[in-house]
């Protein structure tokens, strides 16, 4: 244990502890990950300046120091920001007219901690932290510390104290909206990035964890007709958002999950990519007009809402054909029907499709949806 004075505060029924850290005890206990963590081209030099002598940066030492984790909730290392750090703190250290680090890193712990009151004094005392490496994590902060310990990789002793805020009572996710509220003003955090935490298992969802990992298949299966198209982490190519689709996919194994029997979710959950890939191959070629053209809208995320929500009607219908539900073809003929009735013109943005989105996005969706089931009728 290292035992640190602390003052304990408590909101809404949530304590946590205000205490400083050395950076010496930030070396020891604290463990540095990212989600999806790439580290950039290993070879990229800092930028030049005055001062980038100074500030360059040893990058294999302190990448071999940041882990990627799925349970990881901050976002790729900006290389840039810690080399600004690196001189910052250079300068002030130098100076010795401005504190470094004067505003307070967050950082959670999955152990609880001891606080001890001294005599006369509720909220004044001494902390308790277990002395082991990896203990804290940071959730608000991460780049000024990891600016701190390549500063210390490189022998360089700044001997200052870090003010923190601890918190060791937060569950996966407490953690995750804590992370959200605090960044969201700030980087404007996109939905599909809660999504895309919870399905790295953040939060104990199982069907939150599985329609993640159905979306980032069909993003990144280099035979899916939406390869590249669906926006991940709210970022990329496509013009399809993660987050709503996620939402779609989460109702759909929920309602299975109350109609069905323990066997027919176990069965789906197990074949959930494999049939999500095969419904958007066959909904490749029985719409192939619409899938290929520009002046269509079957590719956006109301179409792709409705589709899911039809999910239920096609598997039951492939099984009337006394067909594998999860096959393609099994898929295509249970769909046959939709490219007999709709055809590609149904999705055409300037004919159908924005007439009948004068109700709103929200009633396309349900507009579409109703014409699929019909359709299978």
């Amino acid at each position: 244990m290292i035992t640190v004075p602390a003052r304990r505060v408590k909101q809404f029924g949530v304590e946590f502890y205000q205490a400083g850290l050395s950076a010496k005890d930030i070396d020891r206990l604290v463990k540095f990950e990212v989600l999806g963590y790439t580290g950039g081209p290993k070879g990229e030099p800092p930028k030049k300046s005055r001062t980038s002598a100074r500030s360059r940066v040893n990058w294999d030492m302190l990448e071999r120091r940041i882990g990627e984790s799925e349970t990881a909730y901050q976002r790729p290392v900006i290389r840039r920001k810690i080399d600004e750090l690196v001189t910052y703190y250079r300068e002030c250290k130098d100076a010795a007219t401005l504190p470094a680090i004067p505003g307070a890193v967050i950082i959670t712990s999955e152990r609880r901690f001891t606080f001890t009151p001294v005599a006369g004094h509720h909220d004044l005392g001494l902390l308790q932290i277990p002395e082991e490496h990896g203990v804290l994590r940071v959730l608000d902060g991460q780049h000024r510390l990891l600016a701190l310990h390549a500063l210390s990789q490189q022998g360089e002793n700044m001997n200052i104290e870090v003010p923190a805020v601890l918190f060791d009572s937060l569950d996966a996710r407490q953690i995750v909206e804590l992370f959200v509220t605090i960044n969201a003003k700030h980087t404007r955090l996109n939905p599909s990035h809660i999504i895309s935490l919870a399905g790295r298992k953040l939060y104990p969802d199982p069907n939150q964890a599985l329609a993640h990992d159905v979306i980032r298949s069909l993003n990144e299966d280099d035979t899916s007709p939406l390869h590249g198209e669906i926006k991940m982490l709210g970022t990329g190519r496509g013009r399809v958002s993660q987050a709503p689709l996620a939402e779609e996919i989460v109702d759909f194994l929920e309602t299975v999950e109350k109609l069905g029997s323990s066997g027919k979710i176990q069965e789906i959950r197990q074949n959930a990519k494999r049939f999500f890939l095969n419904y958007v191959k066959a909904l490749s070629t029985t719409f192939p007009a619409a899938w290929a053209g520009r002046k269509y809208s079957i590719k956006t995320g109301a179409a792709l809402r409705a589709f899911i929500r039809a999910a239920p009607d096609v598997m039951g219908r492939a099984r009337e054909l006394k067909r594998d539900p999860f096959d393609v073809h099994a898929i295509r003929d249970a769909i046959r029907p939709w490219g007999e009735r709709l055809r590609d013109r149904r999705f055409e943005t300037e004919g159908e499709w924005k007439l009948k989105l004068a109700g709103g996005t929200r009633g396309t969706v349900e507009v579409l949806t109703r014409e699929l089931r019909d359709a299978l009728r």
